[in-house]
């Protein structure tokens, strides 16, 4: 038996684990994402005779708090699809050197599904509350800080701060308004500038540094998923494409 300080988030891969939580015996079936809360002791044992091949994240506090500690221990095993798939997810953009917007993105998603899951939200009573305010105000106030800071990045805490908005609902604004996530639009972006980039002669490797990417792999990897080719073919491309000398009006 053991304690941590931190939110234990898992997803079993194959196989299954068995473990003992506040005294009661509990299991990972297939398909289910188990949320084991801190400060509460436990174990965890193989429940097949392979073993067993999991993914971990570990969460602090400031992504959930205290108040749900008593839920998670009387429902640590949560059955669902989605949810599972969006840690999936989080574990992928986690794997990738320029995968922080991404992550912090999605991890907002898994701490509200999470919280939906622990905190049922009650059915409220009274007149509707009035709208609040427009989507379109703080997707445009994110693009904006996006394009502002294409090249060095934003977390997506610094921006929910700037756009006094929670961090779930700015990338849920942002996608509804613009029909792409706001990772995605400042990866492509950067390639666009990039292209603009290799397009006046500057090198893959200076331009994959010039627009933000860490190095010319992470160019080259975003670049030709979308263009289609690598930024050292496209740059060869469009120089021998480009007539030579004086040319002579129609």
């Amino acid at each position: 038996m053991h304690v941590h300080d931190a939110w234990t988030l898992l997803i079993v891969d194959d196989g299954a684990v068995r473990y003992d939580l506040d005294r009661h015996e509990r299991g990972t079936p297939g398909g289910t994402v188990s949320l084991l809360p801190p400060q509460v002791p436990h174990n965890g044992s193989p429940a097949t005779a392979d073993g067993f091949r999991k993914r971990v994240l570990y969460l602090d506090m400031s992504q959930l708090d205290a108040s749900l500690i008593g839920p998670a221990v009387d429902t640590p095993d949560l059955v669902d699809p989605l949810l599972r798939a969006r840690v999936g997810r989080l574990h992928t953009a986690l794997a990738a050197p320029d995968g922080a917007l991404e992550a912090e993105s999605r991890l907002a998603f898994i701490g509200e599904r999470l919280r939906s899951h622990l905190r049922p939200v009650a059915t409220p009573v009274g007149p509707p509350r009035p709208p609040g305010p427009s989507r379109g105000g703080v997707a445009r106030d994110l693009r904006e800080l996006l394009d502002e800071r294409l090249r060095e990045g934003v977390t997506l805490a610094e921006a929910a701060s700037l756009a006094h908005a929670h961090p779930a609902h700015l990338v849920r604004a942002f996608s509804a308004a613009y029909a792409i996530a706001p990772h995605q639009y400042v990866t492509s972006r950067r390639v666009d500038r990039a292209r603009r980039l290799l397009l006046d002669g500057v090198p893959p490797g200076e331009a994959a540094a010039a627009v933000g990417f860490h190095d010319q792999s992470h160019l080259t990897r975003h670049f030709k998923r979308i263009a289609g080719t690598t930024p050292g073919r496209y740059a060869r491309h469009v120089r021998h494409a480009r007539p030579q000398g004086p040319q002579m009006p129609f």
